[in-house]
């Protein structure tokens, strides 16, 4: 039993949260109460746990040396020896197999898109988070697979414009872990990941930027394109403090490093997010 529970924290449970983004087609096509539906979408979201914590058990074997030398990362259990790389790339075969199999029954096009986002992860583990600008871009479509699989598996419409404010706000929070890294890390960032050493903070900083605005103006298009009415922009406000409130613990408390654990501990956005769902399915369901 200790040795499931090890094998359990590598796959990295508090990464999850991650896969909610599975629920949005649900939840803004105004079906969130159908039983049938709600089912087949929470089928979805266990199959993404699934999948990512079978990628989080091959990610951390390929990365088995630089995250011994890593300050926070060497207390993984691979990396801190509690569990074996046989052992870890067996339950990643046996859990993508399993996976993918409820995925299919669920629905072909989530056995298909389940397939592709694996293939992905599995690259970006192997080759593409090396490459600069390419490995935010990946992280950032992963996410869209998230939204496009809980839309497929119910077969709702997905607006163009859910998609880029999908894609925009994942580079958002990917490149505030970049920045975090080559702070926390150092001169060590280089040998951490490749892609650190072509990164400058002035160019992350561009970066961030850039996606921040292309974020709000997507989301604010979303809201026109779905509701058409004023009411519709009552979310726009919850959705720039929650941005504005990263990009503080970002920038002046040196966060963003794992974006999970900020949702998780930051009370402001947690109460924002908590606004912005109540004020969402007040636009949507009432």
């Amino acid at each position: 039993m200790c040795a499931v529970r090890h094998y359990l924290a590598a796959m990295r449970p508090k990464q999850f949260i991650k896969n909610l983004f599975v629920f949005a087609g649900i939840i803004f096509s105004g079906n969130l109460f159908n039983i049938p539906m709600l089912l087949k979408v929470t089928g979805s979201f266990v199959v993404f746990c699934l999948i990512s914590g079978a990628v989080y058990l091959v990610n951390d074997i390929v990365d088995l040396d630089k995250d011994r030398n890593h300050p926070k990362k060497k207390s993984r259990p691979l990396a801190a020896g509690l569990i074996s790389i046989r052992g870890s790339a067996a339950a990643a075969a046996m859990i993508s197999a399993g996976s993918l199999a409820l995925a299919f029954a669920l629905s072909p096009a989530l056995g298909v898109i389940s397939a592709a986002y694996l293939g992905l992860m599995f690259l970006y583990s192997f080759y593409l988070k090396s490459i600069i600008i390419l490995d935010v871009f990946t992280i950032a479509l992963g996410f869209v697979l998230r939204v496009v699989a809980g839309t497929e598996v119910i077969r709702v419409y997905l607006s163009p414009w859910a998609v880029m404010c999908t894609f925009f706000l994942a580079l958002f929070l990917a490149l505030g872990k970049r920045r975090n890294e080559k702070i926390v890390l150092g001169d060590n960032a280089n040998n951490h990941r490749a892609s650190l050493e072509s990164y400058s903070m002035a160019l992350i900083d561009q970066l961030i930027s850039i996606v921040t605005t292309s974020t709000i103006v997507s989301y604010f298009l979303y809201t026109f394109k779905t509701g058409q009415e004023l009411i519709s922009i009552i979310t726009v406000p919850f959705v720039l403090f929650g941005l504005f409130r990263y990009l503080y613990l970002v920038y002046s408390e040196n966060s963003g490093g794992s974006p999970e654990e900020i949702v998780i501990s930051d009370r402001p956005l947690q109460i924002t997010a908590l606004l912005w769902t109540a004020t969402s399915l007040v636009v949507h369901y009432l």
